[in-house]
């Protein structure tokens, strides 16, 4: 098959010449790529939390099985969180993006191939020692797990692993449709996993006892995890017309890739050794402390998801692609940056508020059904009342991480992650055990200080990545005058929507839900739009023009 490279020899021309990469442009900041990453994932959250749902109703929270699963979940996914989105965006897609904007077609299409290769083979060897390594791994990550318990989390895990090698390509199918803006399908192809999982919990939960149900729903995973990588893989083909995979360790590129990929692997690594130490922490907890934990994450990843993953995914292969000097390209970042900064705010700080406030309407609309009653109800929203304390710094943190790595600066958020974890780490173990004891409270509630004490050490590395990065861009703060606003407005519209709820009293937790938070959101949209805030402004406008409602 013809290079163009090739082509570009037989005009006469120079490669150099060829791909003379084009004068630094202003930067214009447009949400159309974050609006297609956040519809994207809150279809995907929509149907996670449905999957969830089905999850809860058949398992419960305070059981056996249901803490044995939602740790066989973390175990594996472990693979797909290192390997998979985060650490392939801000090394692939980086260098990625950089060979397109230079207009380098051919160099980018065999960095795509090589990155494939070298994950699949790195993936293989990964899944088959996690497999045969799985009572190993049960004993690190929930040591206070025994005898049956101990047992059902194997089997699962065993289970789960080879699907979670499939979703690591699936992630590498995600960094190419990003790198070219083609959001949408990258991030709806989860729709297909949760649906599978759906499908598989609800055929066999109606006559399946819970044990042999739950393995079912990890086969579910696994066929799941195959469908979303396939769904993505035709159009991956079509912007890849010269893909072929490859085991490739010389090029520059592939060589910028893998050292971009190290200290990023290590860092999102030490997170996600903060969330296993939480899991640890919770392990030794009694029985529900690991399923509340999961369900609640399941609720306080949803914002984080839809608002900051999605405008950092959207604005890292833009920020990647800004080129010119250090000062047009500090100045892009800067931009770019404020503007991210305030839509991210604008989504998050509700959404804080509601998790304090109105917790516990939320957990019940979303999960109150079958095994999981109003214990489980009362349970979880502590865990994400204990998020909501850290929940903004998390979520501007990303985008944060993200400039760095648009900048190739991946040692930065390194050293912030390891000092967050070191923090977590110490807090949560005071906050979950001598805690609840000088509080005289049961020790159960130890779980909603792991989230609360890895919500104070998120504003450490946030104040940390915001002081290092304005020392290479320049400042880009939130005015006191915005947040202040939008804390007001979410504190009001949460009260009013607390007093509506105490009216209502014990109504079905479905209506009940939907018109608390309905009011809510009311209250903190008009509010917003009433003092002046742009981004309610514009938000309340692409809402009224997709319903087709004239203004």
């Amino acid at each position: 098959m013809p290079d163009r490279r090739d082509a570009a020899r037989r005009t006469g021309n120079s490669v150099a010449e060829a791909v003379e990469p084009p004068a630094a442009a202003p930067a214009r900041v447009r949400a159309g790529g974050s609006s297609r990453v956040a519809l994207g994932i809150l279809l995907s959250r929509i149907t996670g939390l449905i999957r969830e749902r089905v999850i809860g109703h058949y398992f419960g929270v305070e059981s056996i099985i249901a803490d044995a699963f939602r740790a066989a979940l973390r175990i594996p996914n472990l693979l797909s969180n290192l390997f998979g989105e985060g650490v392939l965006s801000a090394s692939f897609v980086t260098v990625y993006s950089k060979l397109r904007a230079r207009r380098l077609d051919d160099e980018a299409d065999d960095l795509a191939g090589a990155v494939f290769g070298i994950l699949s083979l790195i993936c293989s060897v990964l899944v088959l020692l996690g497999v045969l390594l799985t009572p190993v791994l049960i004993d690190l990550i929930a040591p206070g797990f025994t005898g049956e318990k101990r047992a059902l989390t194997i089997h699962i895990v065993r289970i789960l692993f080879p699907g979670t090698g499939l979703l690591v390509m699936s992630a590498w199918c995600l960094g190419v449709l990003n790198s070219h803006r083609r959001f949408l399908l990258s991030y709806t192809a989860p729709v297909v996993l949760n649906a599978a999982v759906i499908a598989v919990a609800i055929f066999f939960g109606r006559y399946t006892p819970e044990n042999p149900l739950v393995l079912y729903v990890a086969w579910g995973y696994v066929a799941g995890s195959a469908l979303q990588f396939l769904v993505q893989l035709p159009r991956v083909l079509e912007l890849l017309p010269y893909f072929r995979p490859a085991l490739d360790f010389h090029s520059q590129h592939v060589r910028t890739v893998i050292r971009n990929f190290g200290p990023i692997f290590v860092s999102r690594g030490v997170v996600q050794i903060s969330a296993y130490i939480d899991q640890m922490i919770a392990s030794s907890l009694p029985t529900g402390a690991v399923a509340a934990l999961g369900y609640g994450q399941a609720i306080s990843v949803l914002p984080i998801s839809l608002f900051s993953m999605s405008i950092s995914a959207a604005e890292l292969p833009a920020l990647s692609s800004a080129i010119g000097s250090e000062e047009e390209i500090a100045a892009v970042i800067r931009v770019r940056l404020s503007a991210g900064l305030r839509r991210i705010a604008f989504f998050i700080i509700p959404s804080a508020v509601a998790f304090l406030v109105l917790g516990d309407v939320l957990v019940a609309l979303l999960y109150e059904s079958g095994r999981f009653q109003r214990d489980g109800v009362v349970y979880v929203w502590s865990v994400i009342a204990g998020s909501s304390v850290g929940l903004l710094a998390t979520s501007l943190g990303r985008l944060y991480s993200s400039a760095f790595y648009a900048l190739l600066d991946t040692k930065t958020p390194l050293r912030f992650a390891v000092i967050r974890v070191i923090l977590t780490t110490a807090l949560g173990l005071l906050c979950a055990f001598p805690l609840p004891h000088w509080l005289g409270i049961e020790q159960k509630w130890g779980v909603a200080g792991l989230t609360a004490s890895a919500g104070v050490a998120g504003w450490v590395e946030f104040a940390l990545l915001r002081h290092a990065l304005a020392r290479r861009v320049g400042k880009t703060p939130l005015s006191v005058d915005f947040t202040l606003k939008l804390w007001s407005v979410a504190l009001l519209g949460a009260g009013l929507g607390y007093s509506l709820k105490q009216a209502l009293g014990t109504a079905h937790p479905l209506p009940l839900g939907v018109i608390v938070l309905s009011l809510y959101g009311a209250v903190y949209f008009g509010g917003t739009a009433l003092a002046g805030v742009p981004e309610s402004k514009t938000t309340l406008a692409a809402i009224f023009r997709r319903i087709g409602v004239k203004r």
